[in-house]
């Protein structure tokens, strides 16, 4: 039984050591884990700092993507309006060339019967001005003594 105790004894005691080391921690560090740890620390610190940068970046193009995207909007509506100028002119344009040629075919119109209005009477007016003309005395005095 002594032994049994003993041995009792000696588990207890590692049990008991076992529990206090875990409790207070190891302060022992290898060299070569404690250089791995340190090259964490670094890679993590860089990552951290690239991070920042890229999220200032991606805070800068946001800020650029809704600058130009207002730009977008704008030159949109510029367009919309301009576009709708466009064809308000296009029509009114349609509408003075329709006039154009209403009054220029009416002036043809006009000028064609005019022409053969003064073609007419002109036609009509020469044969009454040559009926119309008296015969001069020379002529009828000298058919009168010839005979």
């Amino acid at each position: 039984m002594r032994m049994r105790s003993h041995w009792m004894q000696g588990r207890n005691a590692v049990f008991w050591l076992g529990l206090m080391l875990s409790l207070v921690g190891c302060d022992y560090w290898p060299p070569a884990l404690q250089a791995q740890i340190e090259q964490m620390r670094s890679e993590t610190q860089t990552l951290a700092m690239e991070k920042a940068q890229l999220q200032g970046q991606v805070l800068d193009l946001s800020r650029a993507k809704q600058e130009f995207q207002s730009q977008v909007e704008e030159l949109s509506r510029m367009n919309r309006e301009k576009t709708a100028m466009i064809m308000n002119l296009q029509k009114q344009l349609d509408a003075v060339r329709v006039k154009a040629v209403k009054s220029m075919s009416s002036k043809a119109t006009q000028r064609k019967a005019a022409t053969r209005s003064t073609a007419k009477s002109s036609a009509k007016a020469a044969p009454k001005s040559t009926l119309k003309a008296p015969p001069t005395k020379k002529s009828v005095s000298k058919g009168a003594g010839v005979r």
